[in-house]
């Protein structure tokens, strides 16, 4: 009878861990981002610089977003997992030309409270290696 109780409690726990952390990573991106910065290369070492008028994001609780990096297509989905971006568009037809072979454009996601920074692990990737900073709005 113990064991079932303890093992009872170490399972809810694990199952609690798992699903609040989860929803701290996508909380933690809602809000309004822009792109402020690129780590870029020419051929050398790489470098940031400063993006004018960059590419705008908003991440809803509900899992969704909106940005106005398309003009084709503005709207779609999105999900976070350990040090992970996974965006899917949501408009029929378009193919914004960097999705994964199940349709999501993936990204390394480095969170911190007022910035992120993505490098894209899907469609073409940059050769010499390429980020962007997105700054909290």
């Amino acid at each position: 009878m113990k064991k079932t109780v303890f093992l009872s409690i170490l399972i809810l726990g694990l199952l609690s861990c798992g699903s609040d952390d989860r929803t701290m990573e996508t909380s933690g991106l809602v809000g309004q981002w822009k792109l402020t910065e690129a780590f870029i290369s020419a051929g050398g070492p790489q470098y940031w610089v400063d993006v004018e008028n960059g590419e705008e994001f908003t991440f809803f609780e509900n899992g969704t977003f909106s940005s106005n990096k398309f003009s084709e297509c503005t709207t779609g989905i999105f999900s976070t997992d350990q040090n992970g971006l996974s965006l899917q568009y949501d408009c029929d037809g378009f193919d914004p030309k960097s999705e994964n072979i199940d349709g999501f454009i993936t990204f390394d996601l480095e969170l911190e409270t007022n910035y992120f920074i993505v490098t894209p692990t899907s469609g073409p990737i940059c050769i010499e290696g390429c980020s962007y900073k997105y700054t909290r709005r």
